[in-house]
């Protein structure tokens, strides 16, 4: 499997220097000239919840024209298809989901309701495992943390220049600006008050769905075990660990839940 393009949300990204080319989708970027973009674009930027909405779409189009996506032909594609096929939708949000043939053990979310899951998350975690974490990134979706790390992501990227020359997110962000905002958004951290809150909903989402609520916390103990293993996945798990921090501390605390639950 391939290595994620860009891993957001969960685990540090691919960074580059100011004089750097990427190739992206067989095209070369020029890195230097989203970084030289202007920092002053003349006016106060705002941003409504339709453009976020918009720069999300376009954002998670680019993610998977630029990863391998697992189709339902194959066993990662169907095995993602069973388990998500009840799943369609959350406090009004039309849910998508995508598997990404790639190394990685991660996950992510977008405030437009796509939930992409890495290859390597899939392999080395069980069904309810899996669920609990998309149950994770949905909850960081319903409580508007991923719409607050797009905008803050946004508004630190040059791409923000699109809003100060137009008024408003109307014209398409180019190959270069959405790479800079996946470089953005790598380095995006949630609090721990909305990581926990986050694993509050992935173990609610769990036992609404008849999932193993100790789904979160097994999870998460396994991310634990591999970051201690040695290895390249381990490697890839102390990067995730640099911006998603206590997760020993987060799988006691939802052993602890799903233990209450067990006894009642």
């Amino acid at each position: 499997m391939k290595t994620l393009l860009f891993t957001v949300i969960f685990m540090a990204g691919l960074c580059f220097g100011t004089t750097a080319q990427i190739k992206i989708g067989g095209k070369k970027i020029d890195t230097k000239k989203v970084f030289n973009a202007a920092e002053d674009v003349g006016k106060a930027i705002t941003l409504s919840d339709a453009d976020i909405a918009a720069i999300s779409r376009e954002y998670i189009e680019w993610m998977d024209a630029n990863n391998p996506v697992a189709g339902p032909a194959t066993e990662m594609g169907a095995r993602l298809a069973r388990l998500t096929s009840n799943i369609k939708g959350v406090d009004g949000l039309d849910l998508n989901f995508k598997v990404y043939h790639v190394i990685d053990v991660n996950a992510f979310a977008c405030g437009d309701g796509s939930i992409r899951v890495c290859g390597g998350l899939m392999e080395v975690m069980d069904d309810a495992e899996v669920m609990a974490v998309i149950g994770h990134e949905i909850g960081h979706v319903i409580h508007t943390d991923v719409k607050d790390a797009m905008k803050s992501a946004y508004l630190r990227s040059a791409a923000k220049n699109v809003v100060g020359a137009t008024g408003g997110v109307a014209k398409a962000l180019t190959d270069s600006q959405l790479g800079e905002l996946a470089e953005s958004l790598a380095g995006a951290q949630f609090s721990q008050k909305q990581e926990y809150a986050a694993d509050d909903y992935a173990f609610e989402f769990c036992v609404n769905n008849n999932i193993d609520p100790y789904g979160m916390s097994n999870a998460l103990n396994k991310l634990v075990e591999l970051s201690n293993s040695g290895g390249a996945k381990a490697s890839a798990v102390q990067k995730m660990f640099s911006t998603h921090p206590d997760s020993e501390k987060r799988a006691k605390r939802m052993k602890e839940k799903a233990d209450k639950h067990s006894k009642k």
